[in-house]
């Protein structure tokens, strides 16, 4: 009998599968050690707990330069200029950082679905073999069936 499709050994398919490798460990391993200290900071700022000891020393700042003494105020209200420039200095140092992060993210993000997208192409083609085998069982056992019923 004449099988309708042609279809690969599993050993064949295996044959054609690329070795399996992490993107997101290659990509970051191959950082710049710069790119990697901006991904450090950002994950470290980026964090409850950084946006908590924000607001801490804030509070402490404030309530500290309104309700002391007014000889150990060392910041006036309602201006609190130094702590405005203190602010404005940690923004201007950490922004820069976010976004080289982000795009370093991105960039794995990117490579991540370059990926993906090859893994389902290979899926989709290894599904097409599955299929031929199915039909071709189905023919075969058919025949199989036919020459039951004859007898």
């Amino acid at each position: 009998m004449e099988l309708k499709h042609k279809t690969p050994t599993l050993d064949e398919v295996k044959e054609k599968r690329p070795i399996l490798r992490n993107p997101v460990r290659e990509t970051k391993l191959s950082l710049p050690y710069l790119d990697a200290f901006a991904l450090v900071i950002t994950r470290k700022v980026g964090s409850m707990g950084f946006f908590f000891l924000l607001c801490l020393w804030t509070v402490a700042w404030l309530l500290w330069n309104v309700y002391a003494p007014i000889e150990l105020r060392f910041d006036p209200a309602p201006a609190f200029v130094i702590w405005l420039f203190i602010s404005n200095l940690i923004q201007l140092v950490l922004l820069p950082m976010v976004m080289v992060a982000q795009n370093i993210e991105g960039r794995v993000a990117d490579q991540r679905a370059q990926d993906d997208f090859e893994i389902n192409s290979r899926s989709e083609k290894e599904i097409e073999v599955i299929l031929a085998h199915l039909e071709n069982q189905n023919e075969l056992l058919m025949e199989l069936s036919k020459k039951i019923d004859k007898k």
